[in-house]
């Protein structure tokens, strides 16, 4: 077996803690990397993150944000990049100094309270030799690219891995750093996809490459001696989905349950914003359309959309307020769900979700025409939460269907 290092990277994490589980094939979740990276012993890896843990600053992302410092801790990283936006938000938590016994840092964005270091290096063997692998952080807008050299000298006469992580990046910057600094054998730019990428030819250096969105992919990068001694080492890059195959670990099994259970002591679906409905309308529940519209209300009530809710319960998610909006009826409205405690006549994928709300339509026996706001199918259908949608259109429009006359769907949005 060929002696190696290997270099694990992840990042951009923006809030996804695990896959919704709304459709099967879905990559992700922490609680399947441990699978990949213990396939290498820890003295033989180094486990990098590039930083952006969450998207905003609300208090759902916020304690995402907790719990993401303590799954990195729990799968071992060597090192987390921080961004400026990682730093603001753990600088306004009081979570800095946490951060920091957790596991190692480096950020090009240091500030006055957090003299955070931009370069971090460790000592690996390969084939009994010392390799000396230094990982920087380094913004192209704010520092000149010849100041590299300063993040990465090394004694000579030992094997050096230099990585470098850019906080921003434009088409001309991979290409000046190759000319200014050729001594950086990886270049790692802000993703753009959710899918790792490599930029440029895989065989020049440096390497570049993204590491992809949302944990979906682990990037690897494999570190094996030269041919000859006095070359550079030999790199390989793969991006290796994080999918359903693998095993949990149950450690972080427990740590997205702790998740879930502080949202449900946080009470945020009552938290979540809802806007006034036009004209005084509000939702009246699927089962009040049933004395005029029986043979629709018993065809949708048999199919998948009406059990929705019951989903959500047998994962645990029914509080979280990012998965319940879409398997319950307004829930960005006034008079929407709210809980199933308190508007259970709106739990499940229901008549007004697709047709508008009914209150008026009711009153005036069907008079008064349905009106906005209608959701479509794509509203929740997204590459995000069902990845077998597109292309898939008709077969999941069957799935559904609940009306007589084969134009009679025409009426909703």
């Amino acid at each position: 077996m060929v002696d190696s290092l290997t270099v694990f990277l992840t990042g951009n994490e923006l809030g996804e803690l695990k896959p919704c589980g709304c459709s099967g094939g879905q990559l992700g979740g922490f609680d399947r990397r441990s699978a990949v990276l213990n396939t290498v012993p820890e003295q033989k890896r180094l486990i990098i993150n590039t930083g952006s843990f969450v998207k905003s600053d609300s208090e759902q992302a916020l304690i995402k944000y907790h719990i993401i410092i303590q799954a990195f801790q729990e799968l071992d990283y060597d090192l987390v990049s921080l961004s400026e936006k990682d730093i603001e938000i753990g600088r306004n938590l009081n979570l800095l100094e946490d951060i920091e016994s957790a596991f190692n840092i480096i950020s090009p964005h240091s500030t006055s309270e957090m003299n955070v270091p931009a370069k971090f290096t460790k000592e690996l063997l390969l084939k009994g030799r010392t390799v000396l692998s230094t990982v920087a952080a380094f913004d192209p807008e704010s520092t000149p690219i010849e100041q590299i050299g300063e993040l990465f000298a090394v004694p000579s006469g030992v094997p050096t891995l230099n990585i470098l992580i850019l906080s921003n990046n434009d088409p001309g910057t991979i290409k000046s750093i190759a000319k200014a600094a050729p001594f950086v054998d990886c270049v790692v730019c802000p993703s753009e996809s959710d899918e790792p990428v490599v930029i440029g030819n895989p065989n020049k250096r440096p390497l570049a490459f993204s590491v992809g969105r949302f944990g979906r992919y682990i990037c690897r990068l494999k570190v094996t001696a030269p041919a000859r001694v006095g070359q550079p080492l030999r790199l390989a890059f793969k991006a290796l989905p994080v999918d359903e195959s693998l095993r949990k670990d149950e450690s972080l099994v427990k740590l997205y349950e702790d998740y879930q259970q502080i949202v449900k002591d946080r009470n945020l679906l009552e938290k979540h914003p809802r806007f006034a409905l036009p004209d005084g309308l509000e939702y009246a529940g699927s089962k009040s359309c049933k004395s005029c519209h029986e043979y629709e209300y018993e065809k949708w009530n048999s199919n998948v959309h009406a059990r929705a809710y019951s989903t959500l319960e047998q994962a645990g998610s029914q509080f979280d307020p990012e998965c319940v909006v879409c398997h319950v009826i307004g829930m960005d409205y006034e008079s929407g769900f709210i809980s199933r405690q308190d508007t259970g006549h709106l739990i499940n994928v229901g008549c007004e979700n697709c047709h508008g709300p009914g209150s008026e339509h009711i009153l005036t026996t069907g008079a008064t025409e349905l009106t906005e706001p209608k959701s479509t199918c794509i509203d929740c259908h997204t590459p995000d939460h069902s990845g077998d949608y597109a292309g898939n259109e008709n077969a999941f429009m069957e799935k559904i269907q609940h009306w007589r006359e084969p134009n009679a769907a025409g009426n909703v949005k």
